[in-house]
């Protein structure tokens, strides 16, 4: 089978390996979609511990397909299901893991980050990712690509758990990626009378308004267009879609008396931000962060998806098959497009 392995630093080849064998209580799926995501482009440009030419590995944590293969013990899935798989994988032991929240487990493995992933025909699902329930179903109605997508589309809803959006309220997001839209759908969907988009480009964020008509598009003057929207008053929610030190500083400049910040996007290592808690004092702000999902909240965006409650195959703007995978990987590094799609 053909699949895109990580051998270093911006070594990223696409070989012919083996198709793995499927031992007791695992799965052998066969990829029919798989996103590109800032992590793998991270892993890419940075490296990854323990990957070298000697130990390459399949990048992806985002993908779905068909079941080719189970094995031993296996029950209630079924060879040919059209199947997703959630990629954080906890020890099933720990207080965290059973509250549900396997994907802060201290021993936490992730499918495409510790071990293959989705950017290849062929992937095996281990046994305890199976007995956790990270295989989850899809409805006839929801594609290959959406299903990829909804491993970032949980990642928000985790966010959106924290931050709130009430009807009426008006809501700030900084960054017009596939994560901003999404972001903006959720907020859409409680009934946000007004969701600002803003980015510094142009070009993304009209393809954004092209897509969700909805959104208010401000690439500059922020703070003036929040202001004339609320009269003044700031915004109910700030949502930090983006890794940009600057934006994390700047986003309790757009926020109300008793409104909710939450930086969703991390910065890279290193890189820090100095916040005014002064304004976090006054304004009584609830400030939050997240990251990843847990499983309820990965199947609930994945039942949101299938009502057709939330809209994401148009966010994917570029579909590849794997040969041209560093075509998707350039797209996302000069941030052409949305959303990223490897196809079988």
């Amino acid at each position: 089978m053909k699949a895109a392995r990580l051998f270093g630093k911006n070594d990223l080849k696409v070989v012919d390996i083996p198709v793995p064998e499927v031992g007791d209580g695992q799965i052998l799926l066969r990829v029919k979609a798989a996103t590109v995501c800032g992590t793998d482009l991270r892993m890419y440009a940075n490296g990854a511990a323990g990957v070298d030419e000697e130990h390459p590995l399949t990048l992806c944590h985002e993908f779905a397909g068909v079941i080719e293969k189970i094995g031993k013990g296996v029950e209630d899935l079924f060879v040919g299901q059209r199947v997703s798989v959630a990629p954080n994988i906890g020890c099933g032991e720990c207080d965290l893991c059973l509250s549900g929240n396997t994907h802060h487990c201290a021993k936490l493995i992730a499918i495409g980050v510790n071990m293959d992933g989705g950017f290849a025909e062929f992937v095996i699902i281990p046994e305890n990712a199976v007995a956790q329930g990270n295989v989850t179903p899809l409805a006839d109605n929801v594609s290959f690509e959406a299903a990829a997508a909804n491993e970032a589309l949980a990642c928000v809803y985790n966010s959106f758990e924290r931050y709130g959006v009430n009807p009426g309220e008006v809501v700030v997001i900084i960054g017009a990626g596939a994560i901003g839209m999404m972001h903006a759908k959720l907020a859409l969907m409680a009934g946000a009378s007004c969701v600002i988009l803003n980015d510094l480009s142009e070009e993304r964020l009209n393809a954004c308004k092209a897509l969700e008509p909805r959104v208010l598009i401000v690439a500059d003057g922020l703070k003036e267009a929040v202001d004339k929207e609320t009269d003044g008053r700031g915004a109910d929610v700030v949502i930090t879609a983006c890794s940009v030190q600057s934006v994390q500083e700047d986003a309790f400049n757009y926020a109300g008396l008793n409104a909710r910040v939450n930086f969703f996007g991390g910065l890279p290592k290193g890189k820090t931000a100095t916040l005014d808690t002064n304004q976090i004092h006054y304004k009584q702000l609830q400030v939050s962060g997240t990251t990843r999902s847990n499983l309820e909240q990965y199947k609930k965006t994945l039942d949101f998806i299938a009502g057709e409650t939330v809209e994401v195959d148009s966010l994917i703007t570029g579909r590849f098959p794997i040969e041209d995978i560093k075509t998707a990987f350039d797209n996302v590094a000069a941030q052409n497009g949305l959303k990223q799609a490897i196809v079988f």
